[in-house]
């Protein structure tokens, strides 16, 4: 850390209101994503999805394909010259299937076409004999022995297990006990811009690839692998991109975009999924079946939690053993329990393939805790504020996993700063202000925390360089793309408060391999601290540079060289950066500079976890009220609170983005959305029948952050990118029985199921009166 790290009254950037960096070009439009570029000599590709979510390929014919005018190109399985196969962590998602397709999204052959139209008849004229297999639709059933085998080493991908103390002890000693189950939906990205962008292959062979991805290097060793290719020589472009939260974190479009370059002789060749293709195709959030049991004493004290968690991962593992794993490690919140026995299963079933979303894992178990935490509060009597504050874990404190907890907790204070809002403190008088006299309003929160990084046994690091430019500028480069959460701002913010600039004067390129170094995945709740981190150890490197160049332009000791805003100055002389520039520039010096580091990781994993613990976490807890109409069933979110910790508060205004776009996306997993699949068949295709939140549905979202610095981080900066929109999930739900009495154990909560819930206690009243 150097001294302008150490000295928030110091700060000219950070923590301050600094509009975004790239604002203007996409308010006015004038930026260009991927899927906008066009050429004069562009040609079209399309994919040939699977006609059956399970069944044999006995043959396939592309003659009459390849006869069609003006078609360029038909490719299969036969014409990928390297590996076929790819995913993250297990690569067993075949490029072009060859002898089976596991699910509708699975990519059979590829066309280059002169036109989109005539690229789409060509796909009609590729004749596939498909022999149908038994489909495995439901996750549990595929765990059984009688399930069919989906991939050699049968349906469960992984198995997560943690056990701590006596579980069967405490649920004997306990004074109270809650045990559910909870089910949660298969969520869409729902991104403007769907998968797609360009390829091309220049006369000496290089390939360009332009595609929006969370990870470029990834997506060049991927792309590399299946080509059989070098690549050093393949660019790949990921940044800017339209939208991802998590959803191009794995392999889209980009291998079939290189295959193709091969064989358009020169001319860039473009794919854009429609959504159609993109729902079908495209990964989504795990569906879960949650079993939770939990048990307190009188006193509130927690003694045990039970938890089995499946998720169904779909045809393909992408990365589901690590959600599966997240999920695991987080299903017992922020809190001390001294016993637990923890099991997660990530299942292949034919059900379209789940991957990497907001959360990651964590959404699922969360609602379980949480509401397990309001149910002992209400059964004991005792506030649910309180309860939760007596049971949180403390920097220093014991986790339920087992591990001491080294970095910064912000838990307490959030609670703390929900139990004096105004919202919660006036949460009767609001509750009788209802709208209509049949509709109904409640009241309620939830906590909860999200790991930072990778977590054990994966490589996690970071890099960012600076350049000098000849205007005097500096260009900073990091590997972490911009999705959409605003970090090209932040790195802007740090690079100026360490180089004691305008942040007019930083320019950031980001996702490029040509022009970033390799810092790591766009995922993980990573990017401000690792990015962030990254150019704060980068910067000092070029002060020194600066210094010691300007010390060798006025022959003077270095010690007698000051930065001042935009210039140096040295016993009453000035220099420019422009003349350092030149300077450098005409001695064949180097202008750029690296700075490179490894994030803290716990010394010891915990075993069977896959991955846990974590080191960092952010912490957040939402507030929210919610309004059910008791004739429908309708739910109206009306107000949030939104309380987060993500150390110190890089930008008060790029916080708020996220925490209102995270509460907006949480309303619609636990409301609206749900991608329905029928044997293996999605029914929901398009936007015409998934229903997301629109401003219509956005409430009054109040921002009230603390701030529990963390000591490793870029001026005291953590992640909080997913868990904005992890406990308002659970907020919401118990807000809903906070108003009418009725609990959701099955998300979305759509009117029909809180309509049946009502109805399904007033029978139950009305028994019991009986």
């Amino acid at each position: 850390m150097t001294d302008n790290q150490t000295n928030p009254e110091s700060f000219k950037w950070v923590g301050k209101r600094v509009k975004r960096i790239d604002g203007p070009e996409k308010v006015t439009g004038e930026l260009k994503y991927m899927t906008d570029y066009h050429f004069d000599n562009m040609v079209w590709g399309k994919v040939l999805q699977s006609e059956y979510p399970h069944a044999k390929i006995n043959h396939i014919d592309t003659e009459e394909a390849k006869k069609l005018p003006g078609v360029i190109c038909v490719l299969t399985h036969k014409d990928i010259p390297g590996f076929n196969g790819f995913g993250i962590v297990v690569p067993d998602q075949p490029v072009l299937c060859s002898k089976v397709v596991r699910c509708t999204g699975d990519a059979v052959a590829l066309v280059a076409a002169e036109t989109l139209e005539i690229a789409e008849q060509a796909l009609s004229l590729i004749k596939v004999d498909y022999e149908p297999l038994e489909v495995v639709a439901d996750a549990e059933l595929a765990m059984t022995p009688s399930a069919p085998r989906l991939h050699p080493d049968g349906n469960i991908h992984s198995q997560v297990i943690i056990k701590n103390g006596d579980t069967e002890k405490a649920f004997q000693e306990a004074d109270i006990i809650v045990e559910n189950t909870f089910y949660s939906p298969r969520q869409m990205h729902a991104f403007i811009e769907t998968e797609g962008g360009w390829g091309v292959m220049d006369e000496e062979g290089f390939i360009t690839i332009r595609c929006p991805g969370q990870y470029a290097y990834r997506d060049r060793m991927q792309i590399a692998r299946s080509l059989a290719y070098n690549p050093e020589r393949i660019r790949v472009i990921s940044s800017p991109i339209g939208g991802a939260f998590g959803g191009k974190d794995e392999i889209t479009v980009q291998i079939y975009l290189a295959l193709l370059a091969m064989h358009t002789n020169g001319r860039p060749v473009k794919i854009h999924y429609s959504r159609e293709e993109s729902v079908i195709a495209g990964i989504k959030r795990h569906p879960f079946k949650v079993q939770m049991k939990t048990a307190a004493k009188s006193d509130g004290t927690l003694l045990a939690n039970e938890v089995r968690a499946v998720g169904d991962t779909g045809a393909y593992a992408s990365l589901g053993g690590a959600v599966i794993a997240l999920a695991i490690e987080h299903s017992c919140g922020p809190y001390k329990i001294p016993n637990v026995d923890l099991e997660g299963f990530c299942v292949y079933t034919n059900n379209g393939i789940a991957g990497a979303f907001r959360g990651f894992g964590v959404n699922q178990v969360c609602m379980g805790i949480e509401t397990h935490m309001d149910m002992i509060a209400e059964k004991l009597g005792v506030d649910p504020i309180e309860l939760r504050k007596k049971n949180v874990y403390h920097q220093g404190e014991v986790s339920s996993v087992g591990h001491v907890v080294k970095s910064s907790v912000g838990t307490f204070k959030t609670l703390e700063t929900a139990e004096n809002c105004d919202l919660w403190r006036n949460r009767e008088k609001y509750k009788t202000e209802v709208s209509e006299p049949w509709k109904k309003r409640g009241v309620s929160l939830a906590t909860s925390f999200h790991g930072i990084g990778m977590g054990i046994g994966l490589p996690d690091y970071g890099a960012a360089s600076i350049e000098l430019l000849q205007d005097g500028k500096f260009l900073v480069g990091v590997g972490c793309e911009e999705i959409g959460g605003g970090n090209s701002t932040v790195y802007a913010q740090v690079a100026a408060e360490i180089l004691n600039c305008d942040i007019s004067n930083i320019h950031v390129v980001q996702g490029d391999t040509s022009r970033t170094l390799d810092g790591g995945t766009v995922t993980a709740s990573r990017s401000t601290y690792t990015g962030g981190r990254a150019v704060a150890t980068a910067a000092p490197n070029m002060v020194k540079l600066l210094t010691q160049t300007a010390a060798e332009m006025l022959n003077l000791p270095a010690s007698k060289v000051t930065i001042n805003t935009n210039y140096i100055s040295a016993e009453g002389k000035k220099l420019t950066y422009q003349s350092i520039y030149q300077y450098l520039f005409d001695n064949r010096k180097t202008t750029r500079v690296e700075g490179h580091f490894y994030l803290p990781k716990e010394k010891e994993g915990i075993e069977g976890s896959g991955g846990a613990p974590h080191h960092l976490y952010g912490y957040l807890t939402h507030v929210v009220m919610v309004e059910v109409d008791t004739l429908t069933g309708e739910t109206d979110v009306l107000r949030v609170v939104s309380i987060p910790d993500a150390g110190k508060v890089m930008n008060p205004q790029g916080l708020e983005g996220q925490t209102e776009g995270g509460a907006v996306m949480g309303i619609g997993y636990t409301l609206f959305e749900d991608i329905l699949i029928e044997d293996g068949y999605h029914k929901t295709r398009n936007f015409t029948d998934y229903i997301i939140p629109t401003i219509r549905e956005t409430p009054l979202i109040e921002t009230f952050p603390v701030e529990e610095a963390e000591a490793t981080g870029p001026f005291g900066a953590k992640g909080i990118g997913e868990v904005v929109m992890i406990p308002i999930i659970a907020a919401i739900m118990s807000a809903i029985h906070d108003a009418t009495g009725a609990r959701i154990y099955h998300l979305p909560a759509t009117p029909e199921r809180v309509f049946n819930a009502l109805k399904s206690l007033k029978n139950k009243k009305t028994q019991s009166a009986r």
